[in-house]
């Protein structure tokens, strides 16, 4: 039996909706919303999806439930008043300093409030400024944008799995900070950027550094080039009114040509030789046994994760550089050189669909005599930003082509904009590199797909070949787990921080869903097709380039260039604080770290938990209880160090038997 609502006197067909709010806009109704992301948890704080039952009772669309007969009314007096009144209420306490906005034109607040016709906020505005934070490379923090709807905190929670953000304080204070009011650089941000992404007004947004290209295109001292990532020319033309998915890198090479840059590349043709360097690296480690399963190191949100929370897992992350990283490599260490030009006067620009990607451009690893190998990282918007301030008429542009030596791309480079392409390029060549034998299959559609994880299993000359493929950290958090625990096995791991992979990079247009996620990634693979050459082992300018500078796949040339080291990150270090007053020395000291790391897993339940126990058995005059900030030994649960004993992996649940083992110290002494 058809079941039915009535929403705005129609009837609509219940088919599984999880809420009103779902079946409202199935019947066509563009219900307003702040804090409700489909892909998050419901949160109902905003107040904008109000409706008005039949019974006359008003309730959250986002956070109720539909059902058989209900009837739905979304614009009565009433609703309309209240959703004014709400909106009001967040412009008054909202900088409303809109024409110098980084989210102008594209901020929900804005656009809301033009939608339902709000002329004057009758309310003054906030009187008291906070500062902004732009410490992170990656985004920039203005508190007095915030409009305290969760998207972000629950973005970083949820499917990041960190938490550098949340609520903080009550009432008229209450705000939205990382931990004990840091900056942003301070905390364990890992630049991923989606955040900003699902932030709806400014409050979040990327870190610009326009003005740094646009003054380095100016200066007639310097060779300016430019490298364009395979996500990028799917979702670029979004905000011109073109087709998400629509393949417009002609176009955007036509643009930039008349912006200035003096030579425009393919990042996929780096991406082709990130495939010649990671599948020899992996078929060696897979031949030898060693350090499996190998995890791409492409995304530079992951491999800071990496180095934050499990360090001891860098042993099996790949050695090799970026795409990015390996262009800007090149690009100072030979093609310089080939232009006759010192590095000091190359400029290497990256335009990304990652926000990331600022921050791996900064890393030290990453310099060529004392000049970093990418010097400005653009995100899609910036480009954007670039694109109409030349008042190009993007649309209509004739399309233009790339440059040589790094403008010819195989298929194989141009897939590694979408999750699972990174394992299908690699896939595509290991036959070749651990055989010499030409392999007929192209497509491995069983790696596809745009699932948070998904799992295959592979021939490679006769070796069966688990793969994973994950975006999302907290979905990575969970397989690390997994592995760790021999829950899970594979051979090659593949990471991207953001939905999707970069075609969902936090620096793409903002507005994206899984719909506009899914078309970028159809026009990736698209694209691929076009490709009179798909496997990466193929392009005859990679095989050029290694007679030319590198020697072969994994030799000492190609290692120095195109290969790094990672290290272990700690965010929070100092000195222990006493919880105690001070006074006579005491027969054992123990030390709680509360580090990011210990903290986010329960230390701070740890700490107060002791603190409980000490009192309740007289033994707060014998033990010296303290918070510290980092015994080096991240990954391994809660630390906690009693007299000179480190106890790692506690867990608040544990506490009972740590204090076991405190007592037992105490009665040793």
């Amino acid at each position: 039996m058809v079941q039915t609502m009535i929403v705005d006197g129609k009837s609509v067909e219940l088919n599984g909706e999880k809420n009103i709010l779902e079946v409202v806009r199935k019947a066509g109704v563009d219900l307003p919303t702040f804090c409700y992301h489909s892909e998050l948890s419901v949160y109902g704080a905003c107040r904008m999806c109000l409706v008005e039952l039949g019974n006359g009772q008003i309730v959250a669309g986002c956070s109720t439930p539909p059902r058989p007969g209900l009837e739905v009314k979304t614009t009565t007096p009433r609703v309309q008043k209240i959703r004014k009144m709400a909106l009001e209420l967040l412009l008054a306490n909202h900088d409303r300093d809109c024409t110098t906005c980084e989210k102008s034109g594209s901020c929900k607040l804005q656009d809301l409030a033009q939608r339902f016709g709000i002329r004057q906020v009758r309310f003054g505005q906030r009187d008291i400024k906070v500062d902004i934070d732009d410490s992170s490379p990656a985004l920039v923090r203005d508190p007095n944008k915030c409009i305290l709807c969760g998207d972000c905190v629950r973005m970083c929670q949820e499917v990041q799995g960190i938490g550098v953000l949340d609520f903080a304080h009550r009432g008229s204070r209450m705000t939205v900070t990382p931990a004990f009011g840091k900056k942003m650089a301070e905390v364990d941000c890992v630049n991923c950027g989606q955040c900003a992404a699902v932030c709806p007004t400014g409050a979040l947004v990327v870190k610009s550094q326009v003005e740094q290209v646009w003054k380095a295109l100016h200066n007639p001292d310097k060779t300016v080039i430019v490298q364009i990532a395979p996500a990028v020319r799917v979702a670029v033309g979004e905000t011109f009114g073109l087709e998400p998915g629509e393949n417009t890198l002609g176009k955007l090479t036509a643009a930039l040509r008349q912006m200035g840059f003096d030579k425009i590349f393919d990042t996929s043709f780096a991406a082709d030789l990130t495939v010649m360097e990671e599948g020899t690296e992996f078929l060696t480690r897979l031949q030898k046994g060693e350090n499996l399963p190998q995890f791409t190191s492409c995304c530079p949100a992951w491999v800071k994760y990496t180095e934050q929370y499990h360090p001891e897992m860098l042993t099996n992350l790949s050695t090799c550089r970026s795409p990015q990283q390996m262009f800007g490599s090149l690009a100072k260490k030979y093609y310089a050189k080939e232009l006759g030009i010192s590095p000091e006067d190359m400029v290497v620009v990256s335009i990304m669909p990652c926000t990331a990607k600022k921050f791996e451009a900064q890393r030290p690893e990453f310099a060529t005599d004392g000049a970093q190998d990418v010097d400005f990282v653009l995100t899609t918007q910036e480009v954007v930003q670039m694109i109409r301030e030349s008042g190009l008429d993007y649309p209509h542009l004739e399309s233009d082509s790339l440059d040589m030596p790094f403008g010819f791309t195989s298929g194989g480079g141009i897939i590694f904009g979408v999750t699972g392409g990174v394992s299908e390029a690699v896939l595509r060549a290991a036959h070749y590199l651990l055989l010499g034998e030409e392999l007929d299959q192209v497509n491995f559609t069983e790696v596809r797909g745009m699932e948070g994880l998904r799992a295959a299993e592979v021939d490679v000359g006769g070796n069966k070949v688990k793969l994973a493929m994950v975006y999302g950290l907290g979905q990575a958090k969970r397989l690390l787990e997994q592995i760790k625990a021999g829950e899970a096995e594979y051979h090659l791991v593949e990471v991207m921080a953001c939905p999707g992979g970069c075609v969902g990079g936090a620096g793409q247009p903002v507005g994206t869903d899984a719909e506009i996620r899914s078309a970028r990634a159809q026009g990736i693979y698209t694209a691929d097709k076009a490709q009179q050459l798909r496997k990466s082992y193929q392009n005859p300018l990679i095989e050029a380039v290694y007679e030319k500078w590198l020697g072969k796949p994994n030799g000492d040339a190609a290692h120095l260039a195109l290969h790094t080291t990672y290290n272990e990150r700690r965010r929070i270090k100092g000195d222990s604080i006493s919880l105690g007053e001070d006074g006579p020395p005491k027969q054992l000291e123990v030390a709680v770290c509360v580090g990011t790391c210990c903290y986010l897993k329960g230390s701070y339940d740890v700490l107060q938990d002791l603190g409980r126990r000490l009192r309740g058995a007289n033994l707060e005059e014998k033990v010296d209880l303290k918070a510290t900030f980092c015994f080096e030994n991240c990954g391994s649960g809660i630390n906690v160090k009693v007299g000179d004993t480190l106890y790692s992996g506690i867990t608040p649940a544990k506490t009972g038997s740590l204090f076991s083992k405190i007592t037992e110290d105490l009665q040793s002494k």
